[in-house]
């Protein structure tokens, strides 16, 4: 049955130039593209969205054999639950949960929590998987995980974290062979600096009013 559901979903829709892109490929273009408007706009509905757009990309990483992001997709399916709860919790999504920016505290957390995931993660892909880019793969799935986490939070320089994590991405999926993918987080990366300057305009108005 699980099969009869994914089988198609990883079926060529389309090929760019001799490559093929799945429809889970192109679907998850699509859902990330939204995904990341709707973060700009710090729309709630972008919690949702983003969990189907994961799902979507971890069978894409998993059939092309970027496990650690395979796996980071599913760590990445809980934090979108919890970022939804959250901005749930806090009111109506925007004006309850303020843009704020990440104090030292938070960031020698995080900033110590992607050292020691990018260490253990590279060593796992390394010993236990084929992978041919096992500290990059690991270094992109720990950056990611805090991303998201500042997400959750609205930490204004969560989007630091993106844009640096999209600057590798975008010639590590090109290099497998995924280029549809490559050219979203071509995009992500636009939106990410349209996101950054928003959340700024929203910190800059709410610290003035």
């Amino acid at each position: 049955m699980l099969h009869d559901l994914i089988g198609p979903l990883l079926r060529p829709a389309f090929h760019l130039g001799t490559v093929p892109t799945s429809r889970a490929e192109l679907l998850g273009f699509a859902t990330g593209a939204v995904n990341v408007w709707l973060v700009v706009r710090q729309n709630i509905a972008n919690w949702p969205v983003g969990a189907v757009n994961v799902v979507l990309l971890g069978l894409v990483f998993l059939d092309g054999g970027l496990y650690a992001d395979a796996g980071l997709q599913a760590v990445y399916l809980v934090l979108q639950f919890y970022g939804w709860y959250v901005w749930l919790y806090a009111g109506d999504g925007r004006d309850a949960l303020p843009v704020r920016r990440t104090t030292p505290m938070e960031w020698a957390a995080l900033g110590a929590a992607t050292v020691v995931a990018t260490g253990l993660l590279t060593w796992m892909l390394a010993r236990w998987t084929d992978s041919t880019v096992p500290f990059w793969d690991a270094f992109t799935t720990a950056l990611s995980l805090a991303a998201t986490y500042g997400q959750s939070r609205k930490l204004l320089e969560s989007w630091w974290l993106w844009i640096t994590a999209d600057l590798v991405y975008i010639p590590l999926y090109f290099y497998k062979d995924l280029k549809l993918t490559s050219g979203l987080y071509v995009l992500f990366l636009a939106l990410c600096v349209g996101g950054l300057l928003a959340w700024s305009r929203d910190r800059r108005a709410a610290v003035a009013g």
